[in-house]
């Protein structure tokens, strides 16, 4: 009895899970566009040692990236409001100063009174241009400089069109009611097709969930609660609030931004300790299992 050929999603019959797909949700006659026809050529050889002069693994990642390049909007990329770096209109330039040493930023938006009345910002070759050449300002408003006011839904391709045009490479996110929900950098928006770019100035990553011994972890404020569930008590996922990170479950907790020592008191019997944070927000925790959990002695 002849084999029958018809399922076969081999590379050489030209079908895949993408055209399957396809297939499924629009019938034989759904026609493939130029973006569909690529990716499958991609997924047909995906593991694959590639030949020379081939695309090379890294390569096919970043044309992955560039095929969904456009469905991504400036809110999804954004640096969210929690984490801004940012000085207020009245700092002092010696404070300024300062602020770029411990930022490591190019550039730092600045506000009047909160972070939903950011007025500009300041690029720190304008900051060494004058502490050099001696010309301190008595108010660090004449080095303000005007950056990009985005809403949330606009493609990154529009806004690395604008950034181009206009040679800004600082927008500030703003939602619905002119909020500040975030900022977004011409680097934020390349990471998107060539994955993450670290300089010399960068801090070595640090893992976001850390075990040190029996019933402690060493944990990233910005761990997803999913994951803090998934990988060491599904009991830290459970809360009702909206609250999606560890940082944010410590602040709910707590009541307030709990500083460096302190110690909240989760239901389930774990303790949440602040081993790092500033006035804004909690950086790193570590995580005491409920005595129920440690191991005998």
């Amino acid at each position: 009895m002849p084999d029958d050929d018809s399922s076969d999603d081999s590379p050489e019959n030209g079908r895949s899970f993408w055209s399957g797909l396809r297939t499924f949700l629009f019938g034989e006659e759904g026609e493939a566009t130029l973006r569909d026809q690529i990716e499958e050529a991609i997924e047909n050889h995906e593991g694959e040692v590639p030949r020379v002069g081939d695309l090379t693994p890294v390569e096919r990642q970043m044309l992955r990236n560039l095929l969904h390049f456009g469905e991504s909007t400036a809110g999804d990329i954004a640096v969210p409001r929690g984490d801004i770096f940012a000085v207020p209109s009245s700092i002092d330039f010696k404070g300024l100063v300062a602020a770029f040493a411990d930022a490591g930023h190019s550039r730092l938006p600045v506000y009047e009174e909160n972070l939903d009345r950011v007025i500009g910002m300041v690029h720190v070759k304008d900051v060494f241009t004058r502490q050099m050449s001696g010309d301190i300002p008595e108010d660090v408003r004449v080095l303000i400089r005007a950056p990009l006011f985005v809403p949330e839904s606009m493609g990154v391709l529009d806004l690395l069109a604008r950034m181009r045009a206009e040679r800004v490479h600082l927008a500030i996110v703003v939602d619905e009611f002119g909020g500040t929900e975030g900022i977004v950098t011409i680097e934020d928006v390349v990471e998107e097709i060539v994955g993450e770019i670290e300089d010399e100035h960068d801090e070595e990553p640090t893992g976001m969930l850390i075990p040190v011994e029996d019933g402690i972890w060493e944990a990233d404020a910005r761990a997803e609660l999913d994951e803090v569930a998934e990988t060491i008590d599904a009991r830290l996922g459970y809360i009702e609030e909206d609250v999606d990170t560890l940082g944010g479950l410590a602040f709910l907790l707590a009541g307030h931004v709990p500083q460096c020592g302190e110690v909240v008191e989760h239901p389930s019997g774990w303790r949440l300790e602040v081993t790092d944070s500033d006035t804004r927000r909690v950086n790193r925790l570590r995580l005491h299992a409920p005595e129920e959990n440690q191991p005998l002695k």
